[in-house]
C-alpha cells in the first residue's frame, strides 16, 4: 500500500515527521506547504486505498478528504492539536492522537506515542510552537545543559520561521528538503554541531527579518492587546509568526496579533493568546470566514481591510473580561 505523509511546513510538522520516520523508516510521498497551507489531504489520491499519516493538520478543515479517503479503503494515523471538529471519524481504519491542551503540540504527541525514542526533536517543536515553558521543563528533565537547551529553543524557531511565507517562494527551503535534511540526524543536537549552509541561512534569515518586524509599528497597543502591522513584502511575511511569538513572551499579559498586508485588499492575521491565559485565539479567529487554529495560537489568511478595524477592537476586548 502506497504511503503518504502529509504535514504541516512548521517546526511541529516538520519535527513530527522527522521522529516518525527515524523510527520507522520508509520511502513514502511528502505532502506539505506554507505554513498555513492546511488543506492538504485533499493532495493525496482519494480514490484508491492508501496509508497516510497527517501531522499538524486541522481535521476540522480536511474532513470531506479524509471520509472520501476512508470510504476508499485507505487507513488513516492522525495527530493533531487544532481543533478537530465536533465529532472524530468512527471507522476501523482511522487512528487518532488528537489533543486540544494549549500545552501540547502534534511533536509531543508522537514523542509519547514513540515512547520518547527521539525525545530532542519534539523538545525542539515545542520551542518552535512557542511552548517554552513545556519545552525548558522537558530540556531540564531530560538533563540538557543550559548551552543545549539554548541550541534548541533557536533550532525549533528558526525551523517554524521557515514555514510562514504566502507562498513557496517567500521561504528560505521548502518544507520537505527541510525535513529530508534534518531526518539525517537522530539527535538535533548533531545537525546544529554540523553548522551546514542550511542552518546558516535560517538562523541569518531569522535574524535579519526579526530585527525588521521589532522596528515595526503598534497599530494598537492597550492594556489587554497589542497589534502590530507589518507591510506586503517577502520579509514580512517570512518573520510574521516568530515575531507574534516574540511579542507574545515580552507581553504575557496580553494578546499579541500581527497583521501583514496582502496585494488584494485583505490582511493576514497571526494571533496569540496571553501566555498566562492560553485560550480563546481559535474563538477569535474562527470569528472571521478564514479563521482558525488552536487555543493559544490562531490566524485568519485573509481578513477583509473593511474589517481590520472590527478586529482590532476585538483584541482589545475579547481577553478583558
Amino acid at each position: 500500500m502506497q504511503v503518504f505523509d502529509v504535514f504541516n511546513g512548521d517546526a511541529d510538522g516538520i519535527c513530527a515527521l522527522v521522529q516518525l520516520r527515524l523510527a520507522q523508516p520508509l520511502d513514502s510521498v511528502l505532502i506539505t506547504g506554507v505554513k498555513r497551507d492546511i488543506e492538504l489531504v485533499q493532495q493525496v489520491p482519494l480514490n484508491k486505498a492508501v496509508q497516510v499519516n497527517v501531522l499538524d493538520i486541522s481535521l476540522d478543515k480536511n474532513r470531506a478528504a479524509v471520509d472520501v479517503l476512508l470510504a476508499a479503503g485507505s487507513q488513516l494515523f492522525y495527530v493533531d492539536h487544532h481543533f478537530p471538529g465536533k465529532s472524530l471519524p468512527e471507522h476501523p481504519a482511522f487512528q487518532a492522537l488528537i489533543d486540544t491542551q494549549p500545552t501540547t503540540c502534534a511533536s509531543l504527541l508522537i514523542d509519547q506515542h514513540l515512547g520518547g525514542r527521539f525525545h530532542h526533536w519534539a523538545i525542539t517543536a515545542a520551542f518552535g510552537d512557542n511552548l517554552d515553558a513545556v519545552a525548558q521543563q522537558l530540556a531540564q528533565q531530560a538533563g540538557l545543559t543550559q548551552e543545549q537547551t539554548a541550541s534548541l529553543r533557536e533550532l525549533g524557531i528558526c525551523i517554524n520561521y521557515n514555514g510562514y511565507g504566502a507562498s513557496l517562494d517567500d521561504l528560505h527551503f521548502h518544507p520537505a528538503e527541510l525535513y529530508k535534511q534534518l531526518v539525517q540526524y537522530p539527535d538535533p543536537l548533531d545537525f546544529i554541531a554540523a553548522s551546514g549552509m542550511t542552518y546558516c541561512k535560517l538562523r541569518e534569515g531569522y535574524q535579519t527579518d526579526l530585527k525588521l518586524g521589532l522596528a515595526a509599528q503598534a497599530i494598537s497597543d492597550t492594556a489587554h492587546s497589542l497589534v502590530v502591522s507589518l507591510p506586503d513584502t517577502a520579509w514580512a511575511r517570512r518573520v510574521s509568526g516568530v515575531l507574534g511569538n516574540e511579542l507574545a513572551n515580552a507581553n504575557p499579559e496580553r494578546a499579541c496579533a500581527i497583521v501583514t498586508q496582502r496585494p488584494d485588499n485583505t490582511w493576514l492575521a497571526s494571533i496569540r493568546a496571553p501566555l498566562n491565559n492560553r485560550t480563546g485565539a481559535d474563538a477569535l479567529a474562527m470569528r472571521f470566514p478564514t479563521g482558525g487554529g488552536r487555543k493559544a495560537a490562531a490566524g485568519i489568511n485573509a481578513l477583509p481591510a473593511e474589517q481590520l478595524d472590527e478586529f482590532v477592537q476585538l483584541m482589545a476586548t475579547f481577553w478583558s473580561k
